[in-house]
């Protein structure tokens, strides 16, 4: 099985979400099967049903979180010196050759991906066009209305 990576905030940000759902959402989840419960015939009783599919969602993500942290790679950005090649966990400024314009954005993990945020999964066609480039060189992003030329500006090895 190959592992995912991620951030140590997307780790962070997992075990959150988990720990929510167990001393949270599962507690509420079984407070309401036992309330439905107590309204007799369980056939025709769609607060139970509504329960205990709740029940069912909450308990697959809890098992798929818990399966992705422990088998994941955590990258820890902060601890890597300095550098101008970019890597998992680097903030990358980058100028669009044609307009000048200048974008920004981070190599997460899949889970992280945010483009709203600036975060992109290592695993789209932008980072895989920056990934092991360095300041100054040009990168070809394959986009659906053709081939965009980056020049990679900054590379920043921060979290956050």
């Amino acid at each position: 099985m190959q592992k995912d990576v991620m951030t140590v905030e997307g780790e962070a940000a997992l075990r959150t979400e988990l720990d929510h759902l167990i001393k949270v959402v599962r507690p509420g989840i079984i407070e309401s099967i036992a309330t439905a419960r107590e309204h007799g015939d369980l056939k025709e009783n769609a607060e139970y049903h509504a329960a205990r599919e709740q029940q069912s969602f909450a308990e697959g993500r809890i098992q798929a979180i818990e399966s992705k942290l422990s088998h994941s790679q955590v990258v820890d950005i902060s601890k890597i010196p300095q550098g101008d090649r970019v890597i998992f966990g680097s903030t990358v400024t980058m100028i669009n050759m044609d307009t000048d314009a200048k974008v920004t954005y981070r190599i997460v993990g899949d889970d992280e991906a945010s483009v709203p945020e600036g975060k992109i999964s290592y695993q789209s066609p932008i980072a895989r066009a920056m990934i092991s480039k360095e300041i100054g060189d040009v990168v070809v992003v394959k986009a659906p209305s053709g081939d965009v030329e980056y020049e990679i500006d900054d590379v920043v090895y921060v979290t956050k």
